[in-house]
């Protein structure tokens, strides 16, 4: 008997920001087929940051024929299908589970203004009244983010701009939980989904649901709101005419699942309290899971339902990571150019490895859409500093990767303050990881030792069907761990740590003298009055 018909699998779908992969993943932990398909964000004026549901979909249904048929993996062996998604994207939909128009992404800023006027109060902290956020604080572990970026936002802005919407809507939902209505037809969330909309009660990780005064403070309808699960739910078994399309077995379970950073968690192999790892990918994180609630406000970090049933996880999101080298990409390799045939991220990788540590002094600011955490402040932009007449393609690519490394030291501080220690090591993954080059710069300017995970790019849908083998039974969360494999370890080169300690000095001054100059060159986006 071969070794493939004593395994079982998990269908893993893993939706980002601009893909949607799904992978079909052995309880050993092997991905052993995958697929991808791209999907549209439409960015429109006035913060206006869209997506298509109906395309999510498409997008689901046709890369994960495509891993099934690519598997050849007996039917019977696809024991489960578990999403991870995006989050902070709010999905309306009617009675029957048609999505109402399009999701508003985690990018929107439409919602500021409601989001600002509902915190506002006396006394003022930082733009939040302030017994109104140690409310928020008390139950939820956070508040809402005056940018208006969050599912609180959303719904205020269709309610105040889109009324028309908001009365047709049956539920609001996540991606994930959208996702799942789709396959089994049932309109939930899990503890998770919902964290960002800052009106559940999460003190207790074993029983989370709303909070009516949450709920009347922000004038939300909780018949809007879909009921709450645990992350390690069985929702149901796929619709028929679901399993037919895919050419799964209705009998085809569908767990709840957990978003992307929380299932990263998994897929990254940090498992037990205090294990790091960071996320490198459109956006970028630093997260482990922690075994209490706890809120540091001042730096944007909080506890939060983990992937894992009764635990939690702090997260440090930076925003655009990748992003920036998505935009340099499109900036030196333009597309129908000479050079669009190429391996283009081979070739910047190439144009990097040529340039020695620090980019001769040249230093980039990661902060396309503003800076989220450790401080959220939306006026502050992007930037090269430092450039000279020699300043070349590589220096530029390669200051793009220390940036994203300096803004990630900057987090990693405040995470291990929260946590109460330093991390010795961290887990690397996401599509940063699969280049060496890079791996060695976040170490050398984090200055403890990076393993870099194999197949770094699945590691959300791992983390998605480890969670669903454990919820279902087939394996130990303790044994989680043992089945992420890791490629490679970097350890700090002395000379180069010594070097980026002193260029990160300069990278936060840069900050710190700037902002004024960003919050006028950028009125409209401030977030306080």
């Amino acid at each position: 008997m071969s070794s493939s018909t004593l395994l079982k699998y998990v269908l893993a779908i893993d939706m980002g920001s601009g893909s949607t992969k799904v992978a079909l993943v052995s309880s050993a932990g092997e991905v052993v087929a995958s697929a991808l398909r791209q999907t549209a964000t439409k960015i429109m004026a006035g913060g206006a940051v869209e997506q298509d549901p109906e395309e999510w979909w498409r997008a689901v249904c046709d890369a994960a024929k495509e891993a099934i048929a690519v598997a050849h993996v007996p039917v019977q062996q696809i024991v489960a299908v578990a999403c991870t998604t995006l989050w902070a994207v709010t999905v309306a939909v009617d009675e029957g589970g048609t999505a109402i128009g399009n999701a508003i992404s985690w990018m929107d800023t439409r919602g500021a203004k409601y989001n600002r006027a509902i915190v506002r109060g006396w006394p003022r902290v930082q733009g939040y009244g302030l017994f109104r956020l140690l409310k928020w604080l008390r139950f939820t572990g956070g508040a809402p983010v005056q940018s208006g970026v969050d599912g609180f936002g959303h719904i205020l802005f269709i309610k105040n701009e889109r009324p028309e919407i908001y009365a047709r809507t049956f539920k609001f939902l996540e991606p994930m939980d959208y996702l799942n209505l789709r396959l089994t037809g049932q309109f939930s969330a899990s503890y998770a989904t919902m964290f960002t909309y800052w009106l559940t009660d999460i003190r207790n990780p074993n029983r989370i649901d709303y909070v009516p005064e949450l709920l009347a403070m922000a004038g939300i309808d909780r018949a809007k709101l879909p009921d709450l699960r645990p992350v390690n739910a069985v929702l149901g078994t796929l619709k028929p005419e679901v399993a037919a399309e895919l050419g799964l077995a209705p009998s085809t379970r569908v767990v709840m699942g957990s978003c992307d950073g929380h299932a990263a968690t998994l897929g990254a192999g940090t498992v037990r309290d205090y294990e790091g790892y960071f996320y490198v990918g459109t956006s970028s994180w630093m997260s482990c899971h922690v075994p209490a609630k706890k809120i540091d406000p001042l730096h944007m970090l909080t506890a939060m339902p983990a992937a894992l049933p009764g635990r939690y996880m702090v997260g440090a999101e930076q925003g655009a990571a990748g992003r920036s080298i998505e935009f340099l990409k499109d900036i030196l390799y333009p597309a129908g150019g000479a050079n669009f045939s190429i391996d283009v991220y081979g070739d910047m990788n190439r144009l990097a490895a040529e340039v020695a540590p620090g980019s001769d002094g040249l230093i980039f600011t990661p902060w396309i859409n503003g800076v989220l955490a450790p401080h959220e402040d939306v006026s502050t932009r992007s930037a090269f500093f430092n450039q000279t007449a020699r300043t070349s393609r590589g220096h530029y690519v390669r200051a793009v990767m220390e940036g994203v490394a300096y803004n990630l030291r900057w987090l990693k501080g405040h995470v291990e303050k929260f946590i109460g220690r330093p991390f010795e090591q961290l887990n690397f993954i996401g599509g940063g990881a699969s280049s060496d080059l890079w791996c060695q710069i976040q170490a050398d300017v984090l200055g403890c030792t990076v393993r870099q995970v194999a197949n770094p790019r699945n590691a959300n849908a791992v983390g998605a069907a480890m969670a669903a083998f454990a919820a279902l039974g087939e394996i130990a969360i303790e044994e989680i761990s043992g089945r992420v494999k890791i490629a490679a370890e970097y350890r700090p080169i002395d000379i180069n740590r010594r070097l980026y300690d002193r260029q990160f000095r300069e990278f936060l001054e840069f900050y710190k003298r700037n902002r004024a100059i960003y919050r006028r060159l950028n009125p409209a986006t401030r977030t306080s009055d």
